[in-house]
């Protein structure tokens, strides 16, 4: 297997977390009578760039597909950072109706629908048709396509080109930044999200390992992945979205209008110092992962053997990693709720959990809940603090068993 950036060969595991079925995956009824596909879920770091990746075990077209799940439009803090991001880079970059924003990966117009609200022109290039669609209901205009360097080269030159959470989705991550630098007018800015690889390491976020994250990126790294194609990242931000993410601000490498910010520098001295920079940090990554999967599982046990009731929350990719990788089934957890009517009567994939409205936690008024996406545990914890009539506790997995009262 080689380097999906620098094409050196890969030869050091980050993590094994053995196979399992595609995160997104829920099944039906039907199909909990019929075989399920597993994966490998094995990651590796290359030596050369550090680029922290996955191969294409399953392709990304068969992921992203019609039976897609994921609605970002579900998650009420998702909707306000991407309502902040518009209010801020409309001002930021003197946006009017005369711009031109292109956002990749656009998902249901989470975040477009701002943009549309302020008249400035704008298009989403989203594959699957179920999130597609709708964001088309909402006046959005969307192209159904994967971007790449062909799609870009027949799109119209932006001002601003954006994606969140979409760099990690990418398999051939040359030809997507490639397509990038295509589509960028000359003086156009484009900004990206991603988890930040130094805080899934530092936090045990293992869970956000799954087969349509192919990459996991450091600045370092991704520095060096735009450079080969001519574009400058010249600004940073940290951010407190998903365990905690970077935005970067790139743009030609020729555009000398924009000087580098010092974060730039500080972030790469900070990944140096904790030590993304050599090999000895991937090395012990194994051991975290393990931690959490027994940690969990006696918690599970110790409560099934004291006949107390436990459920989940939030039926996320990372659920399913979490879940699968622990080996747990529907005997220690009952159900899962979740917000999306979309998930709402499946199962989640090995597991078998079933997925359920909210109600139903009100009905069976469970001991324990554990709350899956972590990431806005504090969102779930409000939503939910109707738990404590009948002294229900929350409990997390990650980054370390934790319950609340």
């Amino acid at each position: 297997m080689q380097c999906r950036f620098c094409k050196n060969k890969l030869e050091h595991v980050f993590v094994d977390l053995i196979n399992t079925p595609a995160s997104n995956s829920f099944l039906t009824k039907e199909q909990l009578n019929e075989p399920e596909s597993f994966f490998p879920l094995k990651l590796f770091v290359c030596e050369n760039c550090k680029l922290v990746q996955i191969d294409e075990y399953k392709k990304s077209d068969d992921i992203f597909n019609q039976d897609y799940a994921y609605f970002s439009s579900y998650s009420t803090s998702w909707l306000k950072h991407a309502e902040n991001y518009v209010e801020m880079i409309v001002k930021k970059l003197s946006l009017n109706e005369t711009s031109y924003v292109t956002e990749i990966a656009s998902n249901d117009g989470y975040l477009l629908q701002y943009f549309q609200e302020k008249q400035i022109p704008c298009i989403g290039i989203e594959p699957t048709s179920s999130t597609a669609s709708v964001a088309k209901q909402k006046g959005i205009e969307v192209i159904e396509d994967f971007f790449n360097t062909n799609l870009a080269k027949n799109l119209k030159k932006s001002d601003l080109i954006l994606g969140n959470n979409v760099l990690a989705h990418v398999p051939d991550i040359n030809d997507f930044v490639k397509g990038l630098k295509i589509a960028l007018k000359n003086n156009g800015i484009i900004t990206m999200e991603f988890p930040h690889l130094l805080n899934l390491i530092k936090e045990n976020q293992f869970d956000t390992i799954y087969h349509e994250h192919f990459s996991y990126l450091s600045l370092y790294t991704l520095i060096q992945i735009f450079e080969k194609q001519e574009l400058k990242i010249f600004d940073v931000e940290k951010l407190p979205t998903h365990g905690g993410s970077l935005r970067i601000y790139a743009t030609h490498i020729e555009n000398n209008d924009l000087e580098t910010s010092k974060n730039v520098e500080n972030i790469l001295n900070e990944e140096k110092e904790f030590g993304l920079f050599d090999m000895n940090i991937y090395a012990i990554f194994q051991e975290k992962a393990n931690k959490v999967k027994y940690d969990l599982l006696e918690f599970l046990l110790q409560a099934k053997k004291e006949n107390k009731k436990v459920v989940a929350y939030g039926a996320a990719a990372k659920g399913n990693t979490l879940l699968n990788y622990a080996g747990i089934k529907n005997d220690l957890i009952e159900f899962v709720v979740d917000k999306s009517p979309y998930k709402q009567g499946k199962f989640m994939p090995a597991s078998h959990i079933p997925i359920v409205k909210e109600k139903k936690i009100q009905e069976l008024q469970p001991d324990y809940i554990l709350i899956l996406p972590w990431n806005i545990k504090d969102e779930v914890i409000e939503q939910l603090s109707y738990i404590k009539e009948w002294n229900g506790k929350f409990v997390v997995a990650v980054p370390e068993l934790k319950v609340i009262s």
